[in-house]
C-alpha cells in the first residue's frame, strides 16, 4: 500500500491554507473522486488540517469500491472523519446527514468508449448537483479541465479563461467537461470552476499516459528517457502540494460563478521536461527523441494563464518544476516493491 504524503508537503499546504481549512470548522463535506490521484492530496491534507486545527470536518467519500479504497489507503479510509459510500457517480444514494461544501473532483478517464465517458462526466455533474440542492450545500467546487479549451493550440502562448475555444467533438471528454460547466453554473448552488491542467507529485501513475511521470520512471529505472513525437509540444506542471492549496482555497473564498485556470503558467517543452528531469535525477541519462521538429511549424501548447487566479483569489506557484520532480521520484522511490530475494 503507498505511504502517506511526505510530512513537510502536508505542512506546506497547511501553511498556505490555514485560511480555507479554519473556514471549514464543523463542515461536513462530500467528495467525488476521493480515491484518485487528487483525491488522496485532498483528503490527506484535510486529515491533517483537522488534527492541526482541531476543525471537526467530516468527508463523505463516494467510491465505486470501497473495500478496494481502504485495502489501499487504511489510513485514510479508516480514519472515524471520512466516511465511504459506495455508488456510481451517476445513481448514488443520498447521505441522509446534510453536507455544507461539495467538492466535485471524479476525473477518471478510464471507460468503455468515449460517448460512454461522456454521458457519466453529465449524468455524474447532474446527479451531485441534484444532491448539492437537496443537501443544502452552501458552496460547490467542480474540477474540470483546460481540455475545454480544445487541443493542438498553437495561436497564444499561454491559455486564458476567456480564450474563444473552438466546436468540440459530440460526445467527447472535451465537450462533455463543458457542458458540465455549464451545469454548475446554471444550478443554484454557488459554485466555482477550476480548470485543471497538468501535474506532478507523489501517486502520481509512472506508467499511464503522463510524459512527465513515464520520464521519472526511465530515470529511476536508469534507462534513456524516451520521447515518442519529436518533443516541441509546450506543457506546464504544478505541483500538487499547489494544487491542494489552490482547490481549497477556491473552495472556500473564490467568487461563486468563477471560472479560474489551475496550474502552472512557466512553459517547458517535451524536450526540455526530458532533460530536467535527467538533470534532476540522473545526470549521465541520453534522450531519445523519435521525431524530428517540424521546421516553421509553431508548437501546440497546453500551458494555461492563470492571472485571474493571481489577482482575484491570491494565489501562486511555491514549488520550482525540480524539487516537484525530485520530491514525486523520491515518494515513489520509498513506495517501491522490493525485489524478492534470488538464490
Amino acid at each position: 500500500m503507498p505511504k502517506p504524503l511526505p510530512a513537510e508537503d502536508l505542512t506546506h499546504i497547511l501553511t498556505h491554507a490555514r485560511p480555507a481549512f479554519a473556514s471549514l470548522k464543523d463542515a461536513r463535506l462530500f467528495i467525488t473522486g476521493g480515491t484518485g490521484f487528487f483525491g488522496h492530496w485532498l483528503l490527506e491534507s484535510l486529515l491533517h488540517a483537522n488534527q492541526s486545527l482541531a476543525l471537526n470536518a467530516h468527508a463523505t467519500v463516494l467510491t465505486r469500491n470501497a473495500a478496494a479504497f481502504r485495502n489501499k489507503s487504511p489510513d485514510v479510509a479508516n480514519h472515524p472523519a471520512i466516511t465511504l459510500l459506495e455508488g456510481d457517480i451517476r445513481t448514488f444514494a443520498f447521505p441522509t446527514q446534510p453536507h455544507t461544501h461539495i467538492l466535485h473532483a471524479a476525473t477518471d478517464t478510464v471507460t468503455a468508449d468515449s460517448s460512454t465517458l461522456a454521458a457519466s462526466i453529465l449524468e455524474g455533474t447532474a446527479r451531485v448537483l441534484a444532491f448539492a440542492h437537496h443537501s443544502g450545500a452552501r458552496r460547490l467546487l467542480y474540477t474540470s479541465s483546460g481540455a475545454v479549451y480544445g487541443r493542438n493550440i498553437t495561436t497564444v502562448s499561454r491559455i486564458s479563461e476567456d480564450f474563444p475555444a473552438p466546436p468540440l467533438p459530440p460526445n467527447s471528454y472535451d465537450a462533455a467537461k463543458r457542458q458540465a460547466e455549464q451545469l454548475c453554473l446554471a444550478s443554484p448552488i454557488p459554485s466555482t470552476i477550476a480548470r485543471c491542467f497538468a501535474f506532478v507529485g507523489p501517486h502520481l501513475p509512472l506508467d499511464a499516459h503522463f510524459a512527465i511521470g513515464n520520464f521519472i520512471a526511465d530515470a529511476l529505472a536508469n534507462r534513456p528517457i524516451h520521447i515518442k513525437g519529436d518533443g516541441t509540444p509546450l506543457r506546464s506542471f504544478l505541483y500538487m502540494s499547489d494544487l491542494a492549496i489552490w482547490l481549497w482555497t477556491m473552495l472556500t473564498t473564490a467568487p461563486a460563478g468563477s471560472v479560474y485556470n489551475v496550474g502552472s503558467d512557466e512553459s517547458v517543452s517535451i524536450a526540455e521536461l526530458a532533460h530536467l528531469t535527467a538533470a534532476t535525477l540522473n545526470p549521465t541519462l541520453p534522450i531519445q527523441i523519435d521525431g524530428t521538429p517540424t521546421p516553421n511549424t509553431p508548437p501546440p501548447t497546453y500551458v494555461p494563464d492563470i492571472t485571474r487566479a493571481h489577482t482575484e483569489v491570491g494565489l501562486h506557484i511555491t514549488v520550482p518544476l525540480a524539487e516537484a520532480i525530485r520530491c514525486t521520484a523520491a515518494w515513489h522511490t520509498t513506495n517501491a516493491v522490493p525485489s524478492p530475494p534470488t538464490g
